[in-house]
């Protein structure tokens, strides 16, 4: 991990737990995994601020402990350093639980999310107790068991060891991870009525938790149909749509290379049952060629079995989606002529400067200067190829060939997000604290007109209490207001970029470069 992805994940702990448990955290990311003796001499913290930074830390699935290798009485703690970034997406994780389960599986979701794992039981409780939806029990269960089946709530390991153990032990059984919650319905409205406790709930004992890798198999697919949309149109993406259905039942989800192979015979069947797209329906083979014969190749026909047999190419889906997204970036900071000469070195693999300026039809000057900028932010490499002189005497000739490795320029990329994310967070932060009367103040002046409107206060009476916030500081908060906003918009923007180069290096084999493969 980078120091850039380091110092953005100790800001984020930072503003959501505070500043003694990201100190911890701070600790734990510098090693693979540390003793309770180790972090209190690397902190200088007392027993009882690291114990409690701990349990926080523990609590929202953060850090995980195992017995030390070389003294099986003491537990090592170690840091979950990926799932630190995913509470930026918290707010993500919520916008597409409320899409498709309403306010009700978004109140489900939110509770879990920012107060960390809890029974089935508890979280129907509070969100009953909490939210401002007026739903019926039964609602909130459905919702609940509902996002359990579609994998978006796992079952945490449950705790299994003896009083006598020195270091808790928990049990996973994967065939339990999303098991349906015993919810008794009778039993929570003994509760809501004082008469029973909810340590006594048949589900005590078993908590759930976001499924993350549900929510970004989610996000993958999005990017994907996204993009089949944005260039073949809408029906065509729905095609792929159910395609990709078609490949989740017979393929692991985070298969890196190429889905499980699947016939048309199978789409058709599915898109006839579940579609309302005649038009898709009747040129349903069309539109399957159209996806397949695409340049962005996101499905690949490898036989003729059942009215032609088809997989689903991630590997090269997101190689074509990373590379367009590098060309956009050129172009927006060295111009169309720069990302020409991208594009040139990408499909030659390794080219000299002079016959780089002839293929891009740009003159010497502008075409040396443009492939030194690109080198120089490491979006190009070169490679030095040496020739000795004639008769093995004179002096060496070399050849300096651009090219272009994919792996390592992402790697690049992302620690520029990672770093300009952290700038975003940190400017965001300033700002508010910066501000901060201000922005108390016309919190205090917004609650108290909200009161006086429920009372039935004059508008004369509600316009003056408006006017004690001069028009001097109502213009300084509008700016404040828009420099925040710009700045949580561009944290989503960065997200995205940092999403798909995510998902590149998942789905790309190690040797890999972003080339289109001859057809043969």
């Amino acid at each position: 991990m980078s120091i850039e992805y380091a110092n953005l994940c100790s800001v984020v702990v930072k503003q959501v737990f505070g500043e003694t448990v990201q100190i911890v955290a701070d600790c734990l990311f510098c090693a693979v995994s540390r003793t309770l003796p180790a972090i209190l001499k690397k902190t200088n913290l007392s027993r009882k601020e690291v114990s409690t930074a701990l349990a926080v830390l523990i609590k929202y699935q953060l850090v995980v402990f195992a017995p030390c290798a070389t003294n099986p009485f003491l537990a090592e703690y170690s840091l979950k350093r990926e799932e630190i970034f995913y509470i930026l997406r918290y707010p993500s994780y919520v916008q597409l639980i409320h899409s498709k389960y309403g306010p009700v599986g978004a109140a489900i979701a939110e509770e879990l999310l920012h107060s960390g794992p809890q029974t089935a039981t508890n979280v129907l409780l509070k969100c009953i107790a909490n939210s401002e939806i007026k739903e019926k029990i039964e609602t909130y269960r459905e919702n609940f068991l509902a996002m359990v089946s579609d994998n978006y709530l796992i079952r945490l390991p449950q705790l299994i060891s003896a009083e006598e153990d020195p270091v808790p032990k928990l049990q996973t059984d994967a065939y339990q991870y999303f098991a349906p919650p015993d919810i008794n319905l009778h039993f929570i409205s003994e509760v809501q009525a004082g008469k029973e406790k909810v340590e006594k709930a048949a589900d005590a004992g078993i908590y759930w938790h976001a499924n993350f890798s549900r929510f970004h198999q989610d996000f993958r697919d999005t990017v994907m149909i996204g993009a089949i949309e944005r260039k073949l149109g809408t029906s065509a993406s729905e095609c792929f749509k159910y395609i990709l259905k078609q490949m989740y039942e017979r393929t692991d989800p985070w298969q890196k290379d190429c889905s499980n192979p699947f016939t048309f015979a199978e789409i058709k069947q599915t898109i006839e049952k579940k579609s309302n797209n005649l038009d898709l329906i009747k040129h349903l083979d069309q539109y399957v060629s159209l996806i397949a014969d695409d340049p962005l190749r996101f499905i690949r026909k490898i036989g003729e079995m059942g009215g032609g047999q088809y997989v689903v190419d991630l590997n090269h889906a997101f190689e074509e989606l990373t590379l367009s997204w590098f060309g956009s970036v050129i172009t927006e900071r060295y111009g169309s002529k720069a990302s020409r000469i991208f594009r040139i070195i990408h499909m030659k693999k390794y080219i000299e400067q002079e016959e780089l300026q002839k293929e891009a039809m740009i003159p010497a000057r502008e075409a040396k200067l443009l492939s030194y900028y690109l080198f120089q932010d490491q979006f190009i490499q070169i490679k030095t190829i040496r020739k000795a002189g004639g008769g093995g005497t004179g002096p060496a000739k070399a050849f300096f060939l651009f090219h272009f490795k994919p792996r390592q320029s992402v790697r690049m990329i992302l620690n520029i997000c990672y770093k300009a994310l952290y700038n975003t967070i940190e400017r965001s932060n300033f700002e508010k604290s910066e501000h901060k009367r201000l922005i108390e103040k016309s919190q205090k002046l917004d609650s108290i007109v909200a009161t006086m409107k429920e009372r039935g206060e004059s508008a004369e009476y509600i316009e003056e209490i408006l006017e004690t916030l001069t028009p001097p500081e109502r213009e300084i908060l509008e700016k404040v207001k828009t420099r925040i906003k710009t700045l949580s918009k561009a944290e989503l923007t960065i997200d995205d970029s940092i999403f798909l180069l995510q998902m590149y290096l998942h789905h790309s084999k190690v040797e890999t470069s972003l080339t289109t493969k001859d057809k043969k």
